[in-house]
């Protein structure tokens, strides 16, 4: 039975589907109404959020692929408008000169900084819970990403910060690189572990 069927929503999950299926579209129409002004599709937006948010190093035509969830023939595509319209850049990664990196320049930064209150209508909807309802539905959703992330249909980026590969301060002599990473087995200045990163391992839920 599908849950698009309004006679079949009976039970409590199917009503919960529908209700994230709302939920989801309304995320789309705040992202559009405020990217209507700027001439901005979602992919767009997402695009120039994933350069101010992602990894450094993972800012590539690449990464960025892997984070839409499209091909890199169409991620480039899609940096090719916002190059054009001077919102994006690319650049060489020191690291490793092969890749070209993508960086906002400072009309994509001033752009995004317009945009970025998009969601603040769901912020609004979430604060008329109580604290102990926004605590449960913070963790009964993360537990649905989780399973949604388990089947490869999301792929959540975060900060390193209660990743399992994370290691804070495991370098607590080198202040220029206190922390480590194990997924990568390299040091992590403070700095670098504030971006979100695409090999996230969430730790375990405490039962």
């Amino acid at each position: 039975m599908s849950p698009f069927d309004p006679t079949h929503r009976r039970t409590s999950t199917e009503r919960s589907v529908i209700a994230l299926y709302r939920i989801a579209h309304a995320i789309e129409v705040l992202l559009r109404r405020r990217g209507k002004a700027a001439r901005l599709t979602t992919t767009q937006i997402d695009t120039l959020l994933f350069l101010k948010y992602a990894r450094l190093d993972v800012r590539t035509v690449g990464g960025l692929a892997q984070r839409l969830g499209v091909s890199y023939a169409t991620a480039s595509m899609v940096v090719d408008g916002l190059e054009r319209r001077g919102l994006v850049a690319r650049h060489g990664l020191p690291n490793d000169l092969r890749l070209v990196g993508l960086r906002l320049t400072e009309k994509g930064e001033a752009q995004l900084a317009e945009i970025e209150g998009a969601l603040d209508g769901l912020q609004a909807a979430l604060t008329e819970l109580t604290p102990n309802e926004q605590a449960y539905l913070d963790s009964m959703l993360q537990r649905v990403v989780r399973s949604l992330q388990q089947i490869g249909a999301v792929q959540v980026y975060e900060m390193c910060w209660g990743c399992q590969f994370f290691r804070a301060y495991a370098h607590p002599d080198n202040a220029a690189t206190p922390h480590h990473c194990a997924f990568v087995d390299a040091p992590l200045a403070d700095n670098e572990t504030r971006f979100e990163c695409p090999d996230f391992v969430p730790m375990p839920e405490r039962r």
